[in-house]
């Protein structure tokens, strides 16, 4: 009896072993497909100065001495739309953020749940995808515009996101813009506001029923932010939200930025 117990031990045990390094092989798989699609993606991105038809300031602080009049001096992304478009029409922008290694195009789907585990070619991968919230247009911006992505410990999608919890991330203040390009427009952001929360989505909001209920908003996302961003902040603009899971107990690390540049072509 006791002979039997000890190998349906070991067969349970040899089982578990088999069903670990199994899941190690399919991370490292597709971990490998995932960096080595981003890197091949990334031939089709660069910063450049580019003509508009139109080109504007956005919400403009009257103190002269404000950050934001430095921030507005920075190049927007050239990006190979056609060529993306052509790989995945669900393509909507592509995102650069200083200070990390998020530098991807964007996608959207009809829900928040198909690039959480989709990759850019739109095969079955664990690692997802950078993907717009289906509530929000790039084109047409809402108060709130939230991208999500999953935290990677290689730093792949919005893994390196952690790096503006840092000191040395801030201290650097090239490192608080973040550039968003669309087919039809190119964007600067400025970043307001990074913090780790326990898992909460009234930073997910999309839409608000006044004024009041986005300043209230605007004042929590400042509020609670690690660093002190020292820039004017109000119901003019307009807020860029970048979140991902901080750990496996559902704490997340969120990014937000404001609207300070966008031109048109």
């Amino acid at each position: 009896m006791k002979k039997i117990i000890l190998y349906i031990i070991l067969f349970l045990s040899s089982l578990l072993v088999i069903y670990s390094l199994s899941k190690i092989v399919i991370w490292i798989d597709d971990t490998n497909k995932s960096n080595k699609l981003s890197e091949e993606l990334k031939e089709l991105s660069k910063d450049e100065n580019i003509v508009f038809k139109d080109y504007e300031l956005v919400n403009p602080p009257k103190d002269k001495n404000d950050i934001y009049w430095i921030y507005v001096d920075s190049k927007f992304i050239q990006v190979d739309f056609k060529t993306l478009l052509d790989k995945n029409k669900d393509t909507v922008g592509w995102i650069n953020v200083g200070g990390t290694n998020v530098d991807y195009p964007v996608v959207q789907y009809s829900d928040n749940e198909f690039y959480l585990n989709h990759s850019f070619d739109k095969s079955y991968n664990k690692v997802g995808w950078i993907f717009l919230d289906y509530r929000n247009s790039l084109d047409n911006l809402s108060l709130n515009t939230v991208i999500y992505g999953h935290n990677r410990k290689d730093n792949n999608m919005f893994g390196s996101l952690e790096n503006t919890l840092k000191e040395e991330w801030f201290n650097d203040k090239s490192n608080h813009i973040i550039k968003l390009s669309t087919p039809y427009q190119n964007t600067i952001w400025q970043i307001i506001s990074v913090y780790e929360i326990k898992k909460e989505v009234y930073y997910m909001t999309t839409y608000f029923k006044n004024k009041e209920k986005y300043k209230e908003f605007l004042n929590t996302i400042i509020k609670r932010s690690k660093f002190d961003f020292n820039t004017s902040v109000d119901t003019n603009d307009l807020i860029l939200t970048l979140s991902t899971c901080k750990d496996m107990y559902g704490n997340r690390i969120v990014v937000h930025s404001k609207l300070i540049k966008k031109g048109t072509r």
